[in-house]
């Protein structure tokens, strides 16, 4: 009996030190997508994904639902959801990687490089990704803008469109990790 109190006793006395691996869960997120092309811009905002990071081994995954993604009008959403992204098929774009350049003492924002498995519209292709991550308190905010093309991701650009959908799109991710 002795023995289980004293080990109940040091787990909670040496568990700051042993738990030095911290997980962070994504709290907020804001993910826009932008198209530029010739005759029309298109913007879309999503808050709805969810994501988690390891500090202590620099894991990162996080996953965007597809038919979150807000725009300025209903047409817009339908079509990008119905006709491009089969979001019914693909629901998600996923993201699994390894956070490089953070360090976690440093109290400032940090230029980091993500690399990793980028899958959109079921295909998956190998990125890397310059981005900040920046500690506050319990909190890592993050913070990386990258471009996309559509051809790399098997995703269809209808001949009579081509004016209003950019080949290649700005994709913006803006999380907020909080530990847990």
């Amino acid at each position: 009996m002795k023995k289980i109190i004293i080990l109940i006793f040091l787990s909670g006395v040496l568990n700051p030190y042993f738990g030095l691996a911290q997980k962070y869960k994504v709290s907020e997120s804001k993910v826009i997508f932008f198209s530029q092309a010739a005759l029309e811009d298109i913007t879309a905002y999503n808050t709805a994904a969810a994501g988690i990071f390891e500090s202590s081994k620099g894991e990162i995954a996080f996953a965007i639902p597809i038919n979150k993604f807000e725009f300025e009008k209903a047409l817009m959403k339908e079509h990008f959801n119905e006709k491009y992204m089969h979001s019914d098929k693909y629901p998600r774009a996923m993201f699994v990687g390894i956070v490089s350049g953070f360090d976690l003492s440093i109290k400032e924002k940090q230029t980091v490089v993500v690399k990793g498995k980028l899958t959109i519209h079921g295909v998956s292709k190998e990125v890397s990704v310059t981005g900040t991550f920046e500690p506050q308190g319990n909190t890592i905010k993050m913070s990386a803008k990258f471009p996309a093309k559509l051809v790399d991701y098997k995703i269809e650009r209808p001949q009579l469109l081509w004016e209003n959908i950019a080949e290649e799109v700005e994709i913006t991710v803006d999380f907020n990790f909080n530990k847990q």
